[in-house]
C-alpha cells in the first residue's frame, strides 16, 4: 500500500472505519465511497494531484475523513484552526493553496485571509444524522481544469506541513503517499494492531502524531479510530467508557492529566481494559511511565517522531516488559544511527546526533536549499536531537540539540534535570529550560507545577536537586506554576521559555 486511495482498500466493508463518541461509525466501505467522491469533486472544482489543499477544520470524524479523502486526491495542508487571522494570512500565502476547506457556517479569520490572497474557498457539509466522517464539499469551481486528475500516485505529495519555527521561519515539509503509507505500516506493525483494534483519538488533527499514528495506523491494519472534538481531561474517561478502545495514543503533558483523574475512575479503567498505551512527540519522563502502567495494568509504548520522518523513527517493542523506561524504543520503520559533526558513525553508547534514512524520510524542505544543504549528510537526514544508541540498539535521547544548556562552557541536558527534579514527592511537572546569563550565556532554570496540597519552595527544592546533580547542573532559577505554558499540541516547550516567563 503506497497511496492513501490503497490504505483504506486494507479494511473489511463492513467494519468501522470512522467513528466519534455517540455517532454512527463510517465503514470503510463508505470510506471508500467518501473517497471516491472526493477525487471527483476535487477534479471538478479545478483541484487535482500535487494541488496543495488547506484543511481548517475543527478536530473530530470529518476532519479524519476529510484528511484521507482529500490526500488521496491532492496534496493536504491541515492547520491549526486556532490560529489568528495574521498567522493565517502567513501560512496560507507560504502554501499558495489551490482550495482551502472550512467548516460549514465558520467564522474562522482564515476565510478572509483565503479571499485576500485570491484561493477559493469551500465548505464541508454534513448531516446530523449521516455516519461519522461522511461529507460533502460545496463551493464553486475555478476557471482552470485539474491538470493532474484522478487518483493520487506513489510519488505525488500527500502532506505538506510547517515545522515549529521556534528559533527560525517554519519550514515547508512535504511528505508523499509513499512517505505517509511507509510511516501508517510501521506503526501498525510496531503496536501489532489488527482489524479488532480500536484507537481513541486524542490527539489534534492538524499534527502528525494523530493524522499517521491514530488515523492511518489504524487505517493500514484494517482497524478504526474514535475521533474526540480534542484533548479534555474532564471527558476522557467518559469517552473511554463510550468508546471501549483497546489503546490511545497521546503526548506527556496529556498523559499526566489523565492520572490526575485515574483515582475517580478506578472502575472504568478496570472494564475497559486497554490493550496498551502510546506516548509520542515529547520525552515520556520514567515516573510518569510507571504510573500509567501501574494505573492501567497495559503496557505503555513510548515512541520517537518528527513531521520529517512521517512521525514514527523509533518505538519500544511488544510484549509487555520489552520497554525500556527512559528510552524510546528500537528503530521502528526507517535506519536510525548516531553522527557527530564531521559525519562519521558513532559506536554504541557514544553521544551524537541522531540520524535516520527510509521510506517514511522527507526528500527535503520545498524552495530551501540551505536547509536541505545542512539536514541531509551522505543521504541521511539530521534530527537535530541529541541521542544515543545502547549494544541492545534502544535509542535513549538527551535533548534536543537547540535545548541544550551551554552555561559557560559547560553542556546541561534539561531532560536530566527534569527526571531528578520529578522524583521529589511534591513535584507533579517541571521543565528546565535555558535562562540567559551576563556571563555565562546561559544559566539553568526550571518551571515547577506542584502536586495539589504540595509545599516546596525554591530553596527546598535547589538543596535535593544538590544531592543529586552536580553543582553546575542545579537550576539557578526556580518558578512555581498553576500550570506550565504549552504549544498548541500540548507539547512542553522549551525554547522560548525565558521570554515568556520574564526571565530573559
Amino acid at each position: 500500500m503506497s497511496t492513501l486511495g490503497e490504505l483504506v482498500a486494507a479494511g473489511r466493508d463492513e467494519d468501522a472505519a470512522i467513528a466519534a463518541p455517540d455517532r454512527q461509525a463510517f465503514t470503510f466501505n463508505e470510506l471508500r465511497a467518501q473517497v471516491d467522491y472526493t477525487i471527483a469533486r476535487l477534479n471538478e472544482l479545478g483541484v487535482g494531484r500535487n494541488d496543495a489543499v488547506a484543511i481548517v477544520l475543527p478536530n473530530g470524524p470529518e476532519m479524519a475523513s476529510a484528511f484521507i479523502c482529500i490526500g488521496a486526491a491532492a496534496t493536504t495542508a491541515p492547520l491549526n484552526p486556532a490560529y489568528r487571522g495574521e498567522e493565517f494570512d502567513f501560512y496560507l500565502e507560504d502554501l499558495q493553496p489551490k482550495l482551502l476547506v472550512v467548516e460549514d457556517g465558520t467564522d474562522s479569520p482564515a476565510v478572509a485571509s483565503a479571499s485576500r490572497l485570491g484561493i477559493n474557498v469551500v465548505t464541508l457539509q454534513h448531516g446530523t444524522s449521516d455516519p461519522a466522517g461522511k461529507f460533502e464539499l460545496i463551493g464553486e469551481p475555478i476557471a482552470n481544469e485539474a491538470l493532474l486528475p484522478g487518483p493520487a500516485q506513489s510519488n505525488d505529495i500527500a502532506l505538506v506541513l510547517h515545522t515549529s519555527g521556534t528559533t527560525s521561519r517554519p519550514k515547508l515539509v512535504p511528505l508523499s503517499q509513499q512517505n505517509v503509507c511507509a510511516s501508517a505500516r510501521n506503526v501498525a506493525q510496531s503496536l501489532a494492531l489488527t482489524p479488532g483494534d480500536r484507537c481513541l483519538n486524542i490527539m489534534p488533527l492538524f499534527h502528525i502524531h494523530g493524522l499517521i499514528a491514530a488515523v492511518l495506523g489504524s487505517m493500514h491494519a484494517g482497524a478504526s479510530v474514535s475521533c474526540t472534538p480534542g484533548f479534555n481531561a474532564l471527558k476522557f474517561f467518559n469517552w473511554l467508557e463510550d468508546v471501549r478502545p483497546s489503546w490511545y495514543t497521546g503526548v506527556p503533558t496529556m498523559h499526566q492529566a489523565i492520572l490526575s483523574r485515574a483515582g475517580r475512575n478506578r472502575e472504568i479503567i478496570e472494564s475497559v481494559q486497554l490493550r496498551l498505551l502510546r506516548s509520542s512527540s515529547a520525552s515520556l519522563p520514567p515516573q510518569v511511565m510507571q504510573e500509567l502502567e501501574e494505573t492501567f495494568d497495559a503496557p505503555v509504548i513510548e515512541a520517537y517522531g518528527m513531521t520529517e520522518a512521517a512521525h514514527q523513527m523509533a518505538c519500544n517493542p511488544l510484549p509487555r516488559g520489552s520497554q525500556k523506561p527512559g528510552a524510546v524504543g528500537l528503530a521502528a520503520g526507517p535506519e536510525v544511527s548516531i553522527m557527530n559533526q564531521a559525519g562519521e558513525h558513532l559506536a554504541a553508547g557514544e553521544i551524537g546526533e541522531i540520524v535516520i534514512r527510509g521510506e517514511n524520510v522527507t526528500s527535503g524542505y520545498l524552495n530551501n536549499d540551505e536547509a536541505n544543504a545542512s539536514a541531509f549528510t551522505d543521504g541521511w537526514f539530521r534530527t537535530g536531537d541529541q541521542g544515543h544508541i545502547d549494544t541492545e540498539g534502544y535509542l535513549t535521547l538527551t535533548g534536543r540539540l537547540k535545548e541544550i544548556i551551554n552555561r559557560g562552557g559547560e553542556k546541561i541536558s534539561p531532560r536530566e534535570v527534569d527526571e531528578i527534579l520529578l522524583d521529589h514527592q511534591s513535584v507533579a511537572q517541571v521543565v528546565t529550560f535555558a535562562m540567559p546569563h551576563p556571563k555565562l550565556g546561559e544559566e539553568v532554570a526550571a518551571a515547577i507545577v506542584l502536586e495539589p496540597g504540595s509545599e516546596l519552595d525554591e530553596s527546598g527544592l535547589r538543596d535535593y536537586a544538590a544531592t543529586r546533580l552536580a553543582d553546575f547542573k542545579v537550576p539557578k532559577k526556580v518558578v512555581f506554576l498553576e500550570e506550565i505554558p504549552k504549544g498548541p499540541t500540548g507539547k512542553l516547550q522549551r525554547i522560548g521559555l525565558a521570554e515568556k516567563l520574564g526571565l530573559a
